[in-house]
């Protein structure tokens, strides 16, 4: 041991040293890592300048650790690198040495602590907050107070988040004292403020701290779906005129309508009316005023605490430091209107004219939408890329940045890889004009956020394709230098990115992406009908779930099967989770059945790699491209989008288990014969090792890829059901369904869209109601008390879905000398998780000053960053941790990344600890000690 390790453990006692010193003989170094997990989890507020000037934070989110830099005027020198939580996307200075860290994966705070010199750093607390937090600011008397987003769900809340009951907002701003943040074991907030509103993401305070702003992530833009059967005529109509769904002379099936809210009354395209088959209203509440100096603090009441009308999907918000007029950045969808492909005189398109990027400005006045785009001319599409009209758009519009005298505002145009630039005055005035000589363009791709450094005439920016800051400078509105930061994302994730996100090169107007609607590779809360009138009938060649014979050799009882190209307003899915589960869309029309025999794994209709380039026609017929990608960049794309997965579920309980409703639902799910075919899940699978493809998440979450006989006429693939607790929200219903007759009116709604693969199905109860009439099925569920527990039971399993990584992963707590006993059932829960191969284990912090890294081997013990030092039990390294007056922080990681995250950050072989004893750089993959 050297002399600087004897002096790093002076305070802790011989015989723990000697466990130390013991030359170590066994774990390989070499150990196999599974590939990265991918979550592309979206960036909120991902740089911080300390109060005094002098350093940098960023958030590493791919690698799940804060960089911090020192600021030079000749540059950025990196300092350090703070092991955090899962996936972080959001970082606050509350001073220039204690920095918080919003972890989306993990769903929580890591406070930071700094050294003087900003050299060291690390986690001395962990805060625990609801389901996939995204931002934080510091606000209320003296800035003292931490608010946090969270989605109004998860495992660590305090409260029921009453899933099924309608009018309940579905969104919290945790409020926590930062002098005073309790002793329980993931802090005591000072109060959970609930927002009527789906999931928030973005945060911002005004600059004496008085007011925080709060937005709805999904806010929305009071659209909903009228169900199909309350439609004569499917409710289509071709030219303006009320017709058959009809397409080159041959009728599709019956749709659902696609509606809008005035405030008052509901409303299609065609301005038919329809309020009275809606059983709900949308108040569109999108961002909310906070009075952060009340005790506690509170939203606003009345009026004067939200706005309406702001956007659909809003991202980020600044405030004028002059004006205090606010800023949301936001884009805006017309999923009210149809069709995809050519727009003629007589039918409309929404080819090349999905969305529109927008900054709305906020005051007491009223809510300002202003269009940043407005030079494009909509009327004309898919002219070839590059060209001027595409060269001057900004699209999809994230971080922002104003001047301390109100006058600059500066956007982050995250599908455009630029920042815009605008002057406050104009951009409230609308009398901006589009151009490139307004905007800053960088090297890297994908802006997320900035930070100014107006006294050195600089911005900081992060571009998340490439995990890099750019330096601008902001007199010359070029790019000085860029950084790149260490990732441990392979090739195919960083190459592949661009296609989902790089609006530049998806649509000839240079303002649509696939990311427009497939929000971070997620979804964005709505549906649309994307039917093409020009398209043809398909057969449809994907397999389906058999019945049993004696229901005779069509085991699609005469029903349509095939593929019209008119399929009515269709949910937007989620581009997470699709490998392994065959065909995609609803209706599994793009799949590579066509191109192979129908075999699982990974051939004919379960080739996901050949079902995704089924994809690139919409490139052209959605998005106004002039012409679809090439084969090689399509497989690029579909390299990246296969490894995106979904999250562990925040429903289910931490040790997996189920609660006995859970259970009960699960028995009915699985063991009942509710149809002719066998139980749900005879179709909706349930098996993670079944059929194994390539990759680590193999397995079926509710689908086994087949298409499946359904009461539903547009005949739909078997859909998975891992995101169901997504998509609560919507209530009321003004249909029958099986013996439930229509609901009453319930009031205001935070959500316009549910379950179904329309949204049209509120709530899992009514779909569960499907079962009761349906002639074939010998068992049913009856209208009885004992039948609608049964449906109550199903619909709380389905809310706690099987997903493909069990609900521990991501989860922490921090352990301290004042802590011991309060964190030790936590940490026993993680070490049985882990035992089962639930997840991988590891610890993080500091000893005795020393920068320490572990991970859990099994059996109790933990190996450590440093080759040369044996395996401690989990009883001696609680014990090293508060003897040596430490801080220690536990992660469930997902599996096979224990020893990258743990101890061996670059995968070289050369343990972490040993290359910092040896002056070396564990993120440089060529310095080894």
């Amino acid at each position: 041991m050297t002399t600087g390790c004897r002096m790093c453990f002076r305070r802790i006692p011989r015989g723990i040293l000697a466990l130390f010193c013991v030359a170590w003989m066994g774990w390989a170094q070499g150990a196999d890592a599974a590939p990265y997990t991918l979550f592309e989890s979206g960036q909120v507020r991902p740089l911080a300048l300390s109060p005094n000037g002098r350093l940098l934070f960023a958030v590493n989110t791919p690698d799940n650790r804060l960089e911090v830099f020192q600021v030079k005027p000749q540059g950025l020198t990196h300092l350090t690198s703070v092991p955090v939580g899962l996936e972080p996307v959001a970082v606050a200075a509350r001073s220039n040495e204690e920095v918080w860290v919003v972890n989306h994966l993990s769903d929580s705070l890591s406070v930071v602590r700094l050294g003087a010199d900003g050299r060291s750093g690390t986690v001395v607390r962990t805060l625990l907050v609801g389901d996939e937090p995204r931002d934080i600011v510091f606000a209320g008397p003296g800035k003292s107070r931490a608010f946090i987003t969270a989605a109004h769900r998860g495992q660590n809340v305090p409260f029921d988040p009453r899933f099924t009951t309608p009018g309940i907002g579905r969104a919290d701003v945790w409020v926590f004292d930062a002098n005073n943040l309790g002793t329980s074991l993931g802090g005591t907030p000072l109060t959970l403020v609930s927002l009527f509103s789906d999931t928030p993401r973005a945060l911002a305070v005004t600059p004496d701290g008085a007011r925080v702003y709060a937005a709805a992530f999904h806010s929305g833009n009071r659209s909903s779906v009228v169900h199909e059967s309350l439609v004569p005529n499917g409710g289509q109509a071709v030219g303006g005129v009320p017709a058959p769904n009809f397409a080159n002379g041959v009728q599709g099936t019956e749709v659902s309508v696609l509606v809008r809210f005035d405030g008052q009354n509901w409303f299609d395209a065609l301005h038919r009316p329809w309020t009275d088959k809606m059983r709900f209203s949308l108040p569109d509440k999108d961002v909310f005023v906070l009075d952060a100096l009340a005790t506690p603090p509170r939203q606003l009441p009345g009026s004067a605490g939200f706005f309406t009308g702001v956007g659909t999907i809003l991202f980020n918000m600044a405030v004028n430091p002059v004006s205090g007029k606010v800023y949301v950045s936001n884009t805006e969808a017309r999923n009210d209107l149809r069709f995809e492909g050519r727009a003629t005189p007589t039918r409309p398109s929404l080819q090349g004219h999905l969305h529109e990027s927008r900054i709305t400005v906020l005051s007491p006045t009223g809510v300002m939408p202003r269009h940043l785009n407005k030079h494009i001319d909509y009327g004309v599409c898919c002219a070839p890329l590059p060209n001027a009209e595409s060269e001057r758009s900004l699209a999809q519009p994230l971080g922002m940045a104003v001047t301390a005298n109100g006058a600059t505002l500066y956007v982050a145009a995250f599908g455009s890889s630029k920042v815009g630039v605008f002057p406050a005055a104009a951009l409230e005035a609308n009398t901006f004009v589009p151009s490139a000589a307004n905007q800053i363009a960088l090297s890297g791709g994908g802006p997320t956020g900035m930070v100014l450094d107006e006294r050195a005439q600089r911005m900081y920016v992060l571009t998340r394709f490439d995990n890099a800051i750019s330096i601008v400078n902001t007199a010359t509105k070029q790019e000085l230098a860029h950084l790149p930061m260490y990732t441990p994302e392979p090739p195919s994730v960083v190459k592949g990115r661009v296609f989902l996100y790089d609006a530049r090169n998806s649509s000839s107007h240079g303002d649509s992406s696939c990311a427009s609607c497939h929000i971070f590779g997620d979804f964005d809360s709505l549906s649309w009908d994307l039917g093409n009138p020009d398209g043809g009938v398909r057969a449809n060649a994907n397999p389906v779930v058999p019945v049993l014979p004696e229901f005779g050799p069509d085991p699609t009882f005469g029903q349509n099967t095939d593929f019209h190209p008119l399929k009515g307003p269709l949910a937007t899915q989620s581009l997470r989770g699709m490998a392994n589960h065959g065909p995609m869309h609803w209706r599994g029309d793009r799949t590579g059945a066509y191109t192979a025999p129908s075999v699982q794994p990974n051939q004919g209709a379960f080739d996901e790699a050949e079902a995704f380039r089924q994809f690139n026609p919409a490139f052209v017929d959605l998005l106004g491209r002039s012409a679809q990608l090439t084969p090689a960049q399509m497989q690029q794309f579909s390299n990246f989008i296969l490894q995106v997965t979904y999250p562990p579920n925040p429903v289910r309980n931490l040790d997996n288990s189920l609660t006995p409703a859970q259970q009960a639902g699960r028995d009915f799910f699985v063991n009942t014969t509710s149809f002719f075919h066998g139980s749900c899940e005879a179709c909706h699978r349930i098996d993670p090792n079944a059929n194994p493809g390539e990759g680590p998440f193999k397995g079926f979450f509710g689908t086994d890829g087949r298409s499946s006989f359904d009461a539903e006429p547009l005949f739909p693939k078997v859909p998975h059901l891992r995101n169901m607790y997504q998509k609560v929200g919507m209530f009321g219903a003004g249909f029958a369904f099986g013996l439930q007759p229509p609901d009453p009116f319930l009031g205001d709604q935070v959500r316009g869209f549910g379950f179904n693969s329309d949204g049209a199905i509120p709530d899992m109860f009514r779909f569960n109601s499907g079962f009761d009439v349906i002639p074939e099925n010998p068992v049913g569920i009856p209208d009885s008390p004992e039948g609608r527990t049964a449906k109550r039971n199903m619909e709380q399993y389905m809310l706690a879905f099987d997903s493909n990584l069990a609900p521990i992963v991501g989860q922490q707590v921090t352990h301290t000398a004042l802590n011991t006993a309060t964190v030790a059932p936590r940490l026993q829960l993680f070490r049985e998780r882990a035992d089962v191969g639930e997840c991988d284990l590891v610890a993080q912090g500091r000893v005795a000053q020393l920068e320490v890294g572990f991970v859990y081997q099994g059996d109790g013990l933990f190996q450590g960053d440093r080759a040369a030092l044996p395996p401690v039990s989990s009883e001696a390294l609680r014990w090293l941790t508060a003897a040596g007056g430490g801080f220690m922080t536990y992660t469930c990681t997902p599996p096979g990344s224990g020893i990258r995250i743990g101890i061996d950050r670059d995968l070289d072989g050369f343990w972490d600890g040993d290359e910092r004893m040896a002056g070396s750089n564990p993120a440089d993959p060529h310095s080894h000690p």
